[in-house]
């Protein structure tokens, strides 16, 4: 799985500013993602950093309306993520893997997966059965060598 370079924090507190949200600390808006993923992702560590600092406001209304979305009481994690997976996955967009991660931790098996990559099919057409089977290949390498 390849993503984005991760940010230079230092150079954010430095030109643009602190984090400065009073309603959590970043570890602590951090945490629901390393519990999610494993890690925190570099384009939401950009907006925390960014967002915290500039407009904290913005960055705990932003982070309130995401848990209240992502975790509805009629579905469980690993149902969500799924279905986040297949959306993004329809939309050909790189938050996919990101989202077929998430459901892998979640307890989604590799046959769900490629349920959710073959709904993506019919609609979608060869470049989302592309992409989906990619995401899983990646995420087996990634597997493999967590389990060494």
């Amino acid at each position: 799985m390849s993503l984005p370079p991760r940010i230079d924090t230092k150079a954010v507190r430095e030109q643009i500013g602190a984090y400065a949200d009073k309603m959590a600390t970043l570890d602590e808006r951090n945490e629901i993602y390393r519990d999610l993923i494993g890690f925190v992702p570099p384009r939401i560590e950009a907006r925390m950093a960014v967002t915290g600092a500039l407009d904290p406001v913005l960055l705990d209304m932003q982070e309130r309306m995401r848990e209240h979305a992502m975790y509805p009481k009629c579905f469980d994690v690993k149902t969500a993520q799924l279905m986040l997976f297949g959306m993004l996955l329809m939309d050909m967009s790189d938050a996919a893997q990101l989202h077929a991660l998430a459901a892998r931790r979640a307890g989604a098996s590799w046959e769900e997966m490629q349920a959710v990559i073959s709904l993506c099919f019919l609609f979608r057409g060869l470049p989302a059965a592309n992409r989906g089977a990619e995401i899983m290949a990646n995420l087996a390498k990634r597997a493999a060598e967590t389990a060494k």
